[in-house]
């Protein structure tokens, strides 16, 4: 299967422990993944960007209109990376809203949510949409925005080895103390993409 998840967010969201756990359960279930990542200025909630490959690429490098799964950690930066997409894309999308260095200083505005859905659903096959950063804080850390995104791609059935290889890997990487939590996220991102109501009908 050729697969090719491109993954952004900005720093400190965990953009690339996500990828790294994809990669790893791809591993495990027989596949050789290719792995980038891109770090950015995390002090300053600088743009995350990873990838991951699955398949007969030679290179993990997505270049535009290449992404069959577009996973974005923030929306702002998810509809930066529109461009990577394709007309029959998925893209799995946090609502909650970071603002970046440029707003906060006053030299920019954020744009309207609901405009920014509304173009990314008219560009890609299928758009999933929801607050991801308040499924974390329920399931008991804000820092698990990552499992709840990954619960979700696993639920959108886009992945070629089940959700119980992946969660297993998020079992195996994850500290004693943040597991009940990471494994809660992981299941409230697998009801949130069961919920008809997150999904947007793509327009691409």
């Amino acid at each position: 299967m050729n697969l090719r998840i491109f993954l952004t967010g900005v720093g400190g969201q965990g953009t690339l422990l996500a990828s790294r756990l994809l990669g790893e359960a791809a591993l495990e279930a027989g596949y050789s993944p290719l792995v980038s990542e891109t770090h950015g200025m995390a002090q300053r909630g600088g743009v995350v960007i990873s990838t991951v490959v699955l398949g007969d690429w030679q290179s993990p490098i997505i270049s535009p209109g290449e992404a069959d799964v577009l996973l974005g950690f923030e929306m702002l930066e998810a509809y930066r990376a529109l461009d990577r997409c394709h007309a029959g894309s998925l893209a799995i999308v946090n609502t909650a809203v970071i603002i970046p260095y440029t707003v906060s200083t006053g030299q920019g505005r954020y744009p309207d949510p609901e405009r920014l859905l509304s173009l990314m659903a008219g560009q890609v096959g299928r758009l999933l949409a929801f607050d991801a950063g308040a499924l974390a804080r329920q399931a008991g850390s804000q820092l698990a925005v990552n499992m709840v995104l990954l619960g979700a791609l696993v639920a959108a059935d886009s992945l070629p080895f089940s959700g119980e290889d992946l969660r297993q890997v998020v079992q195996q990487h994850t500290k004693p103390r943040f597991l009940e939590a990471n494994l809660a996220a992981f299941r409230m991102g697998w009801d949130a993409a069961r919920n008809p109501g997150n999904w947007r009908r793509g327009g691409a």
